[in-house]
Parts: structure tokens; sequence; C-alpha cells
């Protein structure tokens, strides 16, 4: 049941964490990500085997690089739309 629990916690922040990113919305990202992240580490042996600040470590730089990949989507957005002359959300 424990497995069952942290595998459906982590794709429900997975899915959350799509329309996250979709739409911009910061907080939710860095929330969502860093879920998806800490139940990871639950649902592998190898991590989940690590000290929580290990743990914590690994989903702060999940949160980090989700943050980086909208910031960097968005400037190519930007910069695609600027080019096509394309507004932009």
């Amino acid at each position: 049941m424990k497995l069952f629990l942290t595998a459906f916690l982590q794709v429900f922040f997975v899915s959350a964490n799509t329309y996250m990113i979709a739409n911009n919305y910061t907080i939710g990202i860095i929330i969502c990500s860093f879920l998806v992240s800490y139940f990871w580490t639950i649902n592998v042996k190898k991590i989940s085997i690590s000290n929580k600040k290990e743990r914590i470590l690994y989903s702060s730089g999940a949160m980090v690089g989700s943050i980086a990949g909208v910031i960097v989507s968005s400037l190519i957005a930007a910069l695609a739309a600027k080019a096509g002359g394309q507004k932009i959300k």
C-alpha cells in the first residue's frame, strides 16, 4: 500500500507540474517539482536509503531545473515571437 501511495502522489504531482509549467505558474512549479522528486526518492531504492539531506538536495535540484526550464523556454518563445512578430503570452 505504501508503494501505491507514493507512486500515486508522484504521478499526481507530475501531472500538476505539467499544467503549472504550461501556464508559467512559478509557485506551483516550485511546489510540484519538489514533491515529484521527493516522492521519486521514496520509490527508488538507491535514493530512498539515503538520508533526508540527500533527498532534499536532489529535490531542490529538480526544483531549480524545472524553473530554469520554464525560464529558458519563455526566453526562446519570446525570441521566436520577436523574430516572427507573433504575440506571446
